[in-house]
């Protein structure tokens, strides 16, 4: 009887349900048409790509820059981003386990933070403020659900089945104020905009910012931007961008996420595809207008 009323009141979302259990019979192409249509409600246009999001997934499909594999790689991507802007930048690692039965504490600081290599946003990430009240098993059993999904079968973003799933202990950041994420949106090596999480444990919300700093008017309909919300920008902001330019270069697109803790920057990840190309913008018009901004490489 619930799944009656579900796909009565949500019928894309039933449908899109379908689509992911037929996976393993459909091909990349078909699978990501499908896909984009009941998750976005719009035919996705492949032959002639014009928007942000029809663009991402024409990349998932036809940029298979094997580069892309140790940049998605969370342990990888640190030699990666160290060989082309310095070690100074990115926070040590401290330990590597095969498996999350396989972590021990014994061996780490009083603070740290736990990933999965291959674990896309903010799933795979564990912190740990007080070693002596922290719950390992919960801790476990979020790293083992995050060792267990496939990034590329759910959303064809295929560098992630290429990389070599571990878990990994890092240096916490220790910060007085709230942790601000800096997403740097780089198109072909070039910075356009950036957004800034905020309220990330409260009420979560993101705003964005041209090249400039000068607040843009638009934002992610499902992180929807408070543009009363003030921001104080780092004073060294012109060495993020230009961080974020030196790891994009040569690239159709990237974002760059970096951190900004008194001062001190600290590389966050590279993302090839933004909410895999299934976000949607308030205004709806942005979607073209980034999608404009991407040049897509010639296909050989």
């Amino acid at each position: 009887m619930q799944n009656i009323v579900n796909y009565i009141k949500h019928p894309s979302r039933v449908l899109l349900g379908i689509v992911k259990k037929m996976r393993f019979v459909l091909p990349d192409r078909p699978y990501l048409k499908l896909f984009f249509f009941f998750r976005m409600d719009r035919k996705l246009n492949l032959k002639d790509p014009k928007t942000f999001n029809e663009k991402l997934q024409w990349l998932k499909l036809y940029d298979r820059n094997p580069e892309y594999i140790k940049m998605v790689d969370k342990l990888a991507a640190k030699k990666y981003v160290t060989s082309i802007i310095g070690g100074q930048y990115v926070t040590k690692v401290l330990k590597v386990w095969d498996r999350p039965e396989d972590i021990d504490l014994s061996a780490l600081p009083d603070k740290f933070v736990l990933k999965t290599s291959h674990g896309g946003g903010g799933s795979g990430v564990v912190i740990c403020q007080h070693k002596d009240s922290f719950d390992v098993r919960q801790a476990q059993k979020k790293l083992q659900a995050s060792m267990s999904y496939n990034i590329y079968r759910s959303l064809c973003e295929w560098p992630y089945d290429f990389v070599e799933r571990k878990i990994f202990a890092e240096e916490y950041i220790e910060s007085e104020e709230e942790l601000n994420d800096y997403k740097f949106f780089c198109f072909n090596g070039k910075v356009e905009y950036f957004k800034i999480d905020f309220g990330r444990f409260v009420e979560h919300h993101a705003n964005y910012y041209d090249k400039n700093c000068n607040i843009a008017y638009f934002g992610e309909a499902d992180l929807l931007p408070v543009y009363t919300h003030k921001i104080i920008i780092p004073n060294n902001i012109k060495e993020m961008i230009d961080i974020a330019e030196k790891l994009s270069k040569d690239k159709p697109f990237i974002r760059v996420d970096l951190y900004n803790v008194n001062g001190k920057i600290y590389f966050g990840e590279l993302t090839l595809y933004p909410a895999s190309g299934l976000g949607k913008f308030s205004p709806e018009e942005w979607d073209l207008y980034l999608g404009e901004l991407i040049k897509l490489p010639e296909l050989s």
